[in-house]
């Protein structure tokens, strides 16, 4: 095979998406004549390479590419060089040798006072950096620059680059409806195949993050199922599939495919620890630990939620609600409520609200959780997200429960139901009917409430939610709410287990509630059936049929 046939053979390959090939080929080609830049084919040779998830050989022909425009006099095309090689370094990371290569190709810029497109890319540069380090302000100015030179040059990868970016920066502001708007508009150019599979791909993971950080999950769904169509039809693609993956294994979380959604995960692990250093690794620990703790798999989610925090990424909620379902009431209120404390913007602190309601809920702390209920309840209005206003309507149930009103609760925490219905949520689903039995049972309507709980039993064992089925399991022989002795579920529950010898610590354990607690239970108990020993509750509670 000539040279030629090998070169033909690497551009067939590179428009047909086959990058793995079009690598082969095209480096083949570039041993035996060094290829030039005027025909694009070292362009696509380092774009192949990137899209292979080859970076180092990437990054060694975009200089290349670079440095031999600059001797042909282009120094646009050299700065479009620059600019992609700092892209796939921003990718793995690698923010100062990324800045090194975006400062020179400003430089060359400004030196030669070129009005030209590539000036709206390093503006989608600068419009990266301030995103990230907060600035959305700067990032929206820069990002609708860069669209109006994408316009005027007729540059379709630089104009959806410029949309996703200032509806990503729209959505730090606040503007929810107008950013997502501009997010999906950006997916127009994407899905009609107008832009190169390197911005494609792009545009794919700036929609679905700002769908997950801001609780569009029926937005993240949709689009995460378009991203993984389009990695597989291109089984050599190698960036996007990390994200893709995570992203995936949230998706499958929430639709109850537990087993599915760690599998992806696994994979995202694998892709994120090649290079060493990425730090969506840590992304990628914490899912993991999430659906480990889910599972009831503690030791496997302590471990990860550590290697998390070791990559930056915070480990909570999920440590906190770990540490809950481990029985560590104290350990777990401490921890959200530090969490909570650091968390500034009402996203970052919607993120903890929930977790926060339902752990100091557990700790007796009523108070606190009324507030919080209230406060995640003003940012699900605020933001209009389902999903959100599904989270807020079971938190103020609960809340509403613990402060005795039963028929108050059934109410929030039916609109919540409803919602995670829609959304297709098995878990959540099956959490509110825990809720909405236990407001049953203190009406008195013992019937239904053993229907709801004999449902989320079915619903966590299919999921195999372990944790969350013993806790089900442990409630459903409870009486009515009011019993003999005029004992409450929760008195109840404390004296079967007094009866059975258990010690306050062992009780606090089971229940996951503070020894505190279970003194002051206590107290009402030997009030309530005047006694004043724990063997004469135990004698009251075999007497009565309790036990």
């Amino acid at each position: 095979m000539t040279t030629a046939d090998t070169l033909d053979r690497g551009r067939e390959s590179f428009e047909r998406q086959a990058w793995a090939d079009a690598f082969v080929q095209l480096s083949a080609a570039n041993r035996e004549t060094s290829l030039g830049p005027e025909d694009e084919d070292l362009e696509r040779l380092a774009t192949a390479a990137y899209l292979a998830g080859r970076d180092a050989d990437s990054e060694e022909v975009w200089a290349r590419a670079h440095h031999a425009w600059l001797r042909l006099g282009g120094a646009e095309r050299a700065v479009r060089c620059a600019f992609w090689l700092a892209f796939g370094l921003l990718g793995r990371g690698e923010l100062a040798r990324a800045g090194g290569w975006l400062t020179r190709a400003q430089r060359l810029l400004d030196d030669g006072q070129l009005d030209c497109v590539e000036q709206g890319y390093l503006l989608m540069a600068l419009a990266g950096q301030r995103f990230v380090e907060g600035d959305t302000v700067t990032a929206y100015a820069a990002s609708a620059q860069a669209a109006k030179i994408g316009d005027r040059f007729g540059d379709r990868d630089l104009a959806a680059l410029a949309q996703a970016g200032r509806g990503r920066a729209l959505l730090g502001l606040g503007e929810i409806a107008e950013g997502m708007a501009l997010l999906d508009e950006s997916m127009v150019a994407v899905e009609a195949d107008e832009v190169s599979p390197v911005v494609a791909g792009s545009v794919y993971c700036a929609v679905i993050d700002g769908c997950q950080e801001f609780f569009d999950v029926r937005r993240a769904r949709e689009w995460t199922a378009a991203l993984t169509d389009w990695c597989a039809a291109q089984p050599d693609l190698v960036p996007f599939h990390g994200p893709c993956l995570v992203h995936r294994s949230q998706v499958l979380q929430l639709r109850g495919a537990w087993p599915d959604a760690m599998e992806e995960v696994r994979r995202a692990r694998r892709r994120f620890s090649t290079p060493a250093g990425q730090p969506a690794l840590g992304m990628a620990l914490y899912q993991q630990a999430e659906l480990h703790r889910l599972r009831g798999q503690f030791a496997e989610a302590e471990e990860a939620y550590r290697e998390a925090s070791e990559w930056g990424h915070p480990p909570q909620p999920g440590l906190a609600l770990l540490r809950l379902a481990q029985g560590r009431v104290d350990a777990a209120a401490a921890a959200i409520r530090a969490a909570l404390a650091e968390a500034q913007d009402r996203v970052a602190r919607a993120k903890v609200l929930a977790a926060y309601v339902e752990i100091v809920l557990a700790a007796d702390d009523v108070a606190a959780a009324r507030a919080a209920a209230d406060e995640l309840s003003e940012v699900a209005a605020d933001l209009g997200m389902p999903f959100l206003h599904a989270v807020s309507a079971q938190a103020t149930g609960a809340v509403l429960l613990a402060e005795g009103d039963p028929s108050g609760a059934l109410a929030w925490l039916r609109r919540a139901w409803t919602v995670w219905q829609e959304l297709q949520a098995p878990y959540e689903v099956g959490r509110t009917r825990v809720l909405i039995g236990l407001a049953y049972r203190a009406l008195g309507d013992s019937d239904t409430a053993r229907m709801e709980s004999d449902a989320a039993c079915r619903a966590f064992r299919e999921l195999g939610a372990a944790p969350e089925l013993a806790r089900v399991e442990a409630l459903a022989p409870m009486a009515a709410s009011r019993t003999a002795g005029g004992l409450t579920a929760r008195e109840v529950q404390v004296l079967r287990l007094v009866a059975a010898g258990k010690s306050n610590r062992a009780i606090a354990t089971e229940l996951a509630i503070s020894e505190h607690t279970v003194a002051r239970h206590l107290q009402n108990i030997f009030a309530k059936l005047d006694v004043s020993s724990r063997s004469a509750a135990t004698a009251f509670a075999f007497e009565h049929g309790l036990v």
